[in-house]
């Protein structure tokens, strides 16, 4: 087929990423376009795709006043800025692939949904984990009434004490004002996937969870008054550590993300500097994060299955794990194999998911979404993606209504 021809709005960690797929098949897809007020990530990934200088800019809206010139657009810039872009570019006539969450609140979410449907865009939204192998795997053997029907699901999402403290601690998504609660920040992933792999809407919600650990009383005594890991006594003690974490990612040789997210120069001097001065090197106890670092959703479906979701900040980073109840039997799932017990055999079988070499980035999702996405544009075909406007505004109320009922301590219903 022709390639594709795609803007990226934001050229960084999720921009950059969703533009490889065009660096590994130039065949279906190319980036002729980037906006990024940063000289750097826009020049960077301008060089990476031969992309002409005066598709080049600092302002997303010095590409949407043109007359249309590429065929979709990929909006990765902070969650806050998705709304206006992606109307924009809406009424503009391209596709759209927005990077989770749609926006911060549901009035915004709204808006851009109907902005897509009114002008008959493709669009879709950065749930990667629906196009995960592993996904697309589990949700086979359910439909095919392996287990019966569900009753109930356990799922469970281990942050990772390293990467709750890079990412919602000292990073971006620490503060509500600035980004959005942590549920919809991290999780709406999450909720997401439990309404495909339930195939039902949620019809009622309570959560429950807190900021415990990363404030300032829970500082350690033997820290002092440091608030930096360069100048703390008690850093070597510290698991949260900006100094060993970063410093040890930079001598294993690891140049990517979430190295590259607080530098552009990879050198010790560089990383030193990025501690010193930038927000990555504060102590973990010493920061502006408001977020909550555990919370608990329950979710009951209009079908009757039930579910409890668990965020945890302080865990080992590894893949999600969930355990699915069946009326024949159960499902067990890390990301990686899912192993079936059959009530009427009492047999245990595993089934092992391979992921493609290519397909890295939150288990191979991020690639099977932008493959999908190019197929989508370019046949003219929405059915292709798994991840379209009306369910995901659907899922993102689940998302508002479950912080609603955590904030107000009491049970709230959706309406559809």
């Amino acid at each position: 087929m022709t390639p594709i021809t795609l803007l990226i709005i934001g050229a960084g960690s999720r921009g950059k990423t969703y533009a490889r797929y065009a660096l590994q098949h130039p065949d279906q897809a190319r980036v002729v376009g980037v906006a990024d007020p940063r000289e750097f990530f826009r020049s960077h990934l301008a060089r990476e795709h031969h992309i002409s200088p005066e598709n080049v800019v600092e302002d997303w809206q010095q590409l949407a006043e043109r007359a249309k010139f590429a065929d979709a657009v990929v909006i990765a810039t902070p969650d806050a800025l998705h709304r206006d872009p992606a109307v924009a570019f809406a009424k503009q006539g391209y596709d759209i692939l927005l990077e989770k969450p749609l926006a911060p609140d549901p009035e915004s979410c709204q808006r851009i949904v109907e902005a897509a449907l009114e002008h008959q865009n493709i669009l879709a939204v950065g749930h990667v984990l629906r196009y995960t192998a592993y996904t697309q795997r589990l949700k086979g053997l359910l439909d095919s009434g392996l287990i019966g029907d569900i009753l109930s699901i356990q799922h469970l999402e281990p942050v990772g004490y390293w990467h709750y403290a890079h990412s919602f601690v000292r990073g971006n998504w620490r503060n509500e004002a600035e980004s959005s609660f942590m549920l919809l920040a991290k999780s709406c992933h999450d909720l997401d996937w439990l309404r495909y792999i339930i195939g039902s809407p949620c019809v009622q919600v309570s959560s429950f969870g807190s900021l415990s650990h990363f404030r300032k009383e829970r500082k350690p005594a033997e820290a002092g008054e440091a608030t930096r890991c360069l100048e703390c006594a008690y850093e070597h003690a510290c698991p949260y550590s900006a100094k060993r974490f970063y410093t040890n990612r930079l001598r294993e040789g690891q140049l990517h993300w979430p190295l590259d997210v607080i530098t552009t120069d990879f050198s010790e001097d560089g990383v030193e500097s990025a501690l010193r001065d930038g927000p990555y090197g504060r102590c973990v106890y010493e920061c502006d994060n408001d977020v909550v670092d555990h919370q608990v959703v329950n979710l009951q479906y209009e079908n009757g299955t039930t579910a409890v979701f668990t965020m945890i900040a302080t865990s080992e980073i590894r893949d999600r794990e969930t355990l699915i109840f069946g009326t024949k039997g159960e499902l067990r799932g890390n990301g990686k194999q899912i192993v079936h017990y059959d009530f009427l055999t009492e047999q245990t079988t595993t089934y092992e998911v391979e992921r493609l070499e290519e397909a890295s980035g939150h288990g191979g999702g991020d690639y099977g979404l932008m493959k999908s996405f190019v197929a989508a544009v370019a046949q003219h075909d929405p059915s292709q993606i798994l991840s379209g406007p009306e369910e995901s505004l659907e899922t993102h109320l689940t998302v508002f209504a479950a912080e609603q009922a955590r904030r107000e301590q009491r049970g709230v219903q959706l309406a559809h």
